[in-house]
């Protein structure tokens, strides 16, 4: 095994003004119902909101606040206009969900352990005043305490080393508390159903308690971040696929390339409150995960139609026994 140096923690660097694009580096909302109810009521949703684990919660913050960003219109996949996803694309999800039961397990994992993710990432940074850069890809490696007790650690390339810390003041370390129930950590997403109805129970009833976005956006945002982040065991990987078949507005996208360059299709949904597309990449024949993708809808701030805002790669996914060991 490949093990690298323990490392002191660092915030991340200033005038890091990327689009927070996956789990790692993107805000969670901390509010009631009320207020959330309240929010989309009066107010468009924010560009991004995602559930993030609370070691990176206040860098995120920090960075997301240089972020600008024009929110425009709803684009017509809300809640009330949204279709039901078309006979192909419920099809392509079973296509999907079978191969994930099939996927390996990794067995008996211990609560000190962690979970490794190898990947390639690209995303667009907004800096104020000037026009949106695109970054190539490049490698991430991440390691996330299984349990929430344990320091993490993030490895991008151009990017200092940066200790994922615990939030020992954090409620979501604890498993029945606010926020546990939309974690990825290992020890949460393993209880999650394993029946598709279920699952989309539990999709509905979460996620929208925990962003400001449209409800079916909320759920399928949710899946993709547990999808990206996580080691999710095959039953609940191919419930959470057979969920997603029922969500309004989830299309399937031909011919759609990784961060590492492979080509795949994908199960994608339109941003209602903002003019993206998020878009989860397979394989075409083994059905496979191979990454994310944001696709921009419209020309805004400078980004026109069609570019691809975030991409990313997932590489090599295991369970290790400490920060900086490989597989």
């Amino acid at each position: 095994m490949n093990q690298l140096p323990e490392l002191p923690e660092r915030d991340l660097p200033p005038g890091r003004h990327r689009l927070l694009k996956e789990h790692l580096m993107t805000e969670i909302r901390h509010e009631t119902a009320a207020v959330t109810a309240a929010v989309q009521e009066s107010a468009p949703a924010p560009r991004r909101n995602k559930w993030l684990r609370p070691a990176l919660a206040a860098t995120a913050v920090v960075a997301a606040a240089a972020v600008t960003f024009v929110v425009l219109p709803s684009s017509g996949s809300s809640s009330a206009t949204a279709q039901p996803p078309s006979r192909s694309t419920v099809a392509l999800l079973e296509h999907i969900a079978l191969a994930a039961e099939h996927e390996k397990s990794y067995g008996t994992v211990r609560d000190d352990q962690f979970v490794y993710v190898d990947s390639k990432v690209s995303y667009a940074a907004y800096e104020e005043g000037e026009k949106a850069k695109i970054a190539p890809p490049h490698r991430q490696e991440v390691w996330m305490t299984v349990d929430g007790r344990h320091k993490g650690l993030k490895l991008e390339a151009g990017e200092r080393p940066f200790v994922i810390p615990v939030d020992v003041k954090s409620d979501w370390l604890k498993p029945g508390k606010g926020g546990w129930e939309v974690s990825s950590y290992y020890n949460h997403v393993k209880t999650l159903p394993t029946d598709a109805d279920a699952m989309y129970e539990y999709l509905a009833r979460t996620a929208p308690k925990y962003s400001g976005q449209e409800k079916y956006q909320a759920m399928f945002v949710l899946v993709g971040d547990l999808l990206h982040d996580s080691i999710v065991p095959p039953e609940q990987s191919a419930a959470l696929f057979r969920a997603v078949a029922r969500i309004p507005g989830v299309t399937a996208v031909q011919g759609v390339k990784d961060a590492a360059g492979r080509t795949g299709v994908a199960i994608g949904r339109d941003d209602p409150d903002n003019p993206t597309r998020d878009e989860w990449i397979f394989d075409a024949k083994t059905y496979e995960f191979l990454g994310e993708r944001e696709v921009a809808t419209k020309d805004n701030a400078g980004v026109k139609k069609g570019t691809v805002t975030a991409n990313t790669a997932v590489l090599r996914r295991a369970i290790v026994d400490r920060t900086g060991e490989r597989p």
